[in-house]
């Protein structure tokens, strides 16, 4: 059944902002290149595109041409401010950008274990505001949330987790209450790391794999044929909780203690550098943990420390555990180390577990460190901000 003239029309809009999104900005012809639509078609969308305030001109061509030199239309970026969350137990980091994406203000800040409910929301939400306004940003259209924890796939609201602080909760709401006319939706802190290295690090290539999360806690993000997969309650990729060998006993519903989280979390790898004689000066704000394995790494680099090499070796037997069981599941060809273990691990924590996966696995999986660095999870969040923003105003993409 063909479609009808208006939804061909939304149809070639959205064609035509995608390919200014993607290319930048494009003339009439380029456009009509591109899209492969007639003259009077292209001309009628710029023109219905440029009076709803979606596009503009934003100079002229420099192709050498007779007469003058034709018109460059781009998407009006001031037409939506975007802010991006990432939340943790220590802290929070925002950032500010336009409706492209361009990061136009960033702000951080420490929140302290002591700090109450009330103040700690404060805090967060006065962070938000003072990003907005070096920004120039005047309203937020969309706010974009990564936090630890598990979100309620029926509500989008984050769940009550063991271990995390209350003001998490509420800042969600908080943020609302503040900016009544923005959309505010939070995700979890590893899918939004496994969606920014899909689509611009270390999984690029791949529509399937799973990105192991190693930090102060433990967990995994499933990508499968391109798409995150949450879980009927959320919580897929929950492997903290995972009952592996090496522990005093077995997890419960409410406490991963004794699961993958006691051999390969930051204070397991903590008391295991301790025990192999590896030390390091914390630095900033990253679990001790990361700076220790980061250390080993600079060591064992030369090949003069055998205790760091030792050490590597003994977290990759760890680690290995809770990837051969992810593997031997979902089959996703694809493993990448991330979280502030995985990236101070690099390459030689990645092939030391490509090699032990390989002995224990048929399945052939390549294991790759992430190459997003600390930002990974504020860039899923600009994301996702970005891409509701866009089907907001452009209309949702044709499926």
């Amino acid at each position: 059944m063909p479609a009808s003239p208006s939804t061909a029309r939304a149809i070639n809009d959205r064609l035509a902002l995608h390919l200014l999104q993607q290319e930048g900005p494009l003339t009439a012809g380029q456009l009509k290149q591109l899209t492969g639509l007639s003259r009077p078609t292209v001309a009628d969308l710029v023109e219905r595109l440029t009076v709803s305030g979606l596009i503009e001109v934003a100079g002229e061509s420099g192709e050498q041409r007779r007469g003058p030199n034709a018109k460059l239309y781009g998407i009006v970026a001031e037409r939506a401010y975007l802010a991006a969350l990432d939340v943790r137990t220590e802290g929070v980091a925002v950032l500010v950008s336009d409706l492209l994406g361009r990061v136009l203000a960033e702000a951080s800040g420490p929140i302290d274990d002591h700090t109450g409910t009330g103040p700690a929301v404060e805090q967060a939400v006065s962070l938000v505001e003072r990003a907005a306004k070096e920004a120039g940003a005047d309203r937020l259209h969309t706010v974009g949330i990564g936090a630890p924890g598990l979100i309620d796939p029926a509500g989008g609201e984050l769940r009550d987790s063991m271990g995390l602080p209350e003001w998490h909760r509420r800042l969600m709401a908080a943020l609302q209450e503040k900016f009544p006319e923005a959309r505010v939706g939070v995700e979890n802190e590893t899918n939004l790391a496994a969606l920014a290295e899909q689509r611009d690090g270390a999984a690029r290539d791949r529509d399937t794999f799973v990105l192991l999360w190693l930090g102060l806690g433990i967990g995994a993000a499933v990508v499968l044929d391109g798409t995150l997969r949450r879980g009927v309650s959320g919580g897929a990729g929950e492997i903290g909780f995972m009952p592996v060998p090496g522990t005093a006993g077995l997890p419960s519903a409410t406490d991963c203690d004794g699961g993958f989280h006691s051999v390969a979390g930051a204070a397991a790898v903590t008391a295991l550098a301790a025990e192999h004689g590896v030390t390091a000066r914390p630095t900033g704000p990253e679990p001790h943990a990361a700076a220790l394995v980061r250390e080993a790494v600079r060591r064992s680099s030369t090949g003069a420390d055998p205790a760091a090499e030792r050490f590597l070796d003994a977290l990759a037997d760890r680690v290995v555990l809770g990837a051969a069981a992810v593997v031997s599941v979902l089959d996703p060809g694809c493993l990448v180390l991330a979280g502030e273990i995985g990236r101070a691990g690099t390459d030689a924590l990645a092939d030391r577990v490509q090699r032990r996966l390989t002995r224990m696995s048929p399945l052939a999986t390549e294991v790759r460190p992430s190459t997003l660095g600390g930002g990974a999870v504020l860039r899923g969040a600009l994301l996702t901000a970005r891409d509701r923003a866009q089907d907001d105003l452009f209309g949702p993409p044709e499926r």
